[in-house]
């Protein structure tokens, strides 16, 4: 039998390490089950987070990834029983749209430690591994700027708040430093909590207009929010206020754009499909040992108004 000599015996040795660690480095971790907790699931746009992670999740892992979506209500006890069932179901993957963004954080970290990776959707949350989000400073900003154009640079503005999340409070940052520019423009209040639903927007405009005799103009964190302001601006009959602005791009604000007389004037869209989507392709990367290079994702939030609505392809998949 011929021997190999000890050079090419150590180089076989060498090509087959390099083909063997190649196999296990193409052996990625399958995705199996993801859990997601979201703000409320009466808001379309919390709908559109869990069915883009599901559609994201199936075309990662296949038809058999078991996608659960459930609603906090905003309520942080109930999001933390949510996540620590998602724990005890060992899932994969868990997006969370936080409630507290600190206040979760010791649930984040069990997960963690059970080796669950943890992506935060639409808000911040301490403990995540990565962050997906549309720039909400710029929603505000954009939002507000309008608002300010479309009144001449003078006027009673109102800001109908919202739950105490990362993304609502830059949004009104961002209003507020734009609305600080214009020194004829007078912010008469920016801290009611409207719960970014319908209602809550309907019942605080309605105590605002109450409060204050003459309001030009209104931003509004979100468009439940906004659509909510302006029928209890219809129900008043208060033909002084001009315009309404907010942010997320929904179906019905799409549909109030259209609307030439009514007072919905503008939405800084987002897009839940598209930020579901890329928190669960970056929660996937970091279950294989690849952290993105910036754990904060921003996607970007363009002014859609009454003019551009023809255009604007609304909340899409891709």
């Amino acid at each position: 039998m011929k021997r190999l000599n000890t050079r090419a015996l150590a180089a076989l040795l060498c090509i087959a390490g390099t083909t063997a660690g190649s196999a296990v480095q193409a052996a990625d971790k399958p995705l199996k089950s993801v859990g997601v907790s979201v703000g409320d699931l009466a808001n379309p746009f919390f709908v559109a987070i869990g069915r883009g992670a599901e559609e994201s999740a199936k075309k990662i892992g296949g038809p058999g990834v078991k996608v659960t979506t459930v609603s906090s209500k905003y309520d942080l006890n109930t999001q933390v029983g949510q996540i620590e069932n998602f724990i005890a179901n060992k899932v994969d993957l868990i997006l969370v749209n936080a409630v507290d963004p600190k206040g979760i954080a010791p649930v984040l970290k069990k997960a963690r430690d059970a080796g669950i990776v943890v992506v935060a959707v639409d808000v911040g949350a301490q403990g995540a591994n990565a962050t997906v989000m549309s720039d909400n400073t710029m929603a505000g900003t954009v939002s507000c700027e309008y608002l300010a154009k479309q009144l001449g640079g003078k006027g009673n503005v109102v800001i109908i708040n919202g739950p105490p999340v990362t993304a609502v409070i830059d949004r009104v940052a961002g209003c507020r430093k734009v609305l600080s520019g214009y020194k004829d423009i007078k912010v008469l209040s920016d801290n009611q909590n409207a719960g970014g639903s319908r209602d809550g927007g309907m019942t605080i405009m309605a105590n605002l207009l109450t409060a204050y005799p003459k309001i030009d103009g209104v931003f509004a964190i979100n468009d439940p929010s906004a659509i909510g302001a302006e029928l209890a601006i219809k129900q008043a009959t208060r033909s002084e206020v001009k315009l309404i602005t907010s942010v997320d791009g929904a179906p019905d604000a799409q549909e109030a754009l259209k609307n030439k007389k009514g007072l919905f004037a503008e939405t800084a869209a987002q897009n839940p499909y598209r930020m579901a989507s890329e928190a669960v392709e970056v929660g996937y990367e970091v279950m294989n040992g690849k952290a993105p290079a910036q754990p904060t994702i921003l996607l970007p939030t363009p002014a859609v108004t009454k003019d551009t609505v023809s255009t604007y392809v609304g909340w899409v998949k891709n």
